[in-house]
């Protein structure tokens, strides 16, 4: 038996939210995480929606039904959608990377990127998505914000040094979040200073979540690029 593999075309769905005139500063790109779909996904980032953004929720091309039950699902059977498996996952990075350069470049097709900052956001699972965006991608990254996850750890270093030493970096963590090994975290950190990227850590009341009142702190760290690590 011999593995094959034949690029096919897909229709992908995303979801937006605010203006892209020329009163937008930013476009955020936000990546849901594991079981998310992006329409619920994005509508947590209204308090963001002051007029000066737009934020893009891409959707994950992978979807499934969350319940384990056999048989026919009917219209009431709730779907997720996930970035990837461990099955054929080269690929599925090579996909989803080529999608958000994709989707980067259809949003922006008439409007300068260049007077905007460009934010790539991923939440738990989503956050790995983001990564190996700004890393292996074309887009430029301004800000790369972790959410509730650290870096993947197939990272490539020198290629992430190569391709985000003018970049923010942000690991937002919550004080509750039990999936967060802090020593991996401050390990991580030093890798990046080690590789010339400054990394912050915005650390909020919370477990494994997105509150209001950290993305608000969030909101006006990017908005300023202040150089100011919040929290520890």
């Amino acid at each position: 038996m011999q593995e094959h593999h034949l690029a096919v075309t897909r229709t992908a769905r995303y979801y937006t939210l605010g203006p892209l005139d020329r009163g937008t500063r930013e476009v955020w790109f936000v990546c849901h995480g594991y079981r998310h779909l992006a329409g619920p996904f994005l509508r947590r980032f209204e308090p963001l929606n002051d007029g000066t953004r737009l934020i893009v929720a891409p959707e994950a091309l992978s979807r499934f039904y969350l319940d384990d039950t056999g048989g026919p699902h009917g219209p009431d059977a709730r779907v997720g959608a996930t970035w990837m498996t461990r099955e054929d996952r080269l690929t599925d990075i090579s996909d989803y990377v080529g999608y958000l350069d994709a989707l980067h470049a259809h949003v922006l097709r008439e409007q300068s990127a260049e007077s905007r900052r460009i934010v790539a956001l991923g939440f738990s699972q989503g956050a790995a998505t983001a990564s190996r965006w700004g890393v292996l991608g074309s887009a430029r990254i301004d800000h790369l914000v972790l959410w509730a996850a650290l870096l993947p750890p197939d990272l490539d270093w020198h290629a992430a040094a190569a391709r985000l030493p003018g970049s923010a970096v942000t690991f937002a963590v919550g004080r509750d979040d039990r999936t967060i090994d802090r020593a991996r975290l401050a390990e991580q950190r030093e890798r990046l200073a080690g590789h010339g990227v400054a990394a912050r850590v915005l650390e909020f009341e919370g477990g494994h979540e997105i509150t209001e009142a950290a993305l608000g702190e969030l909101g006006a760290l990017v908005a300023t690029r202040s150089e100011t690590v919040i929290g520890t």
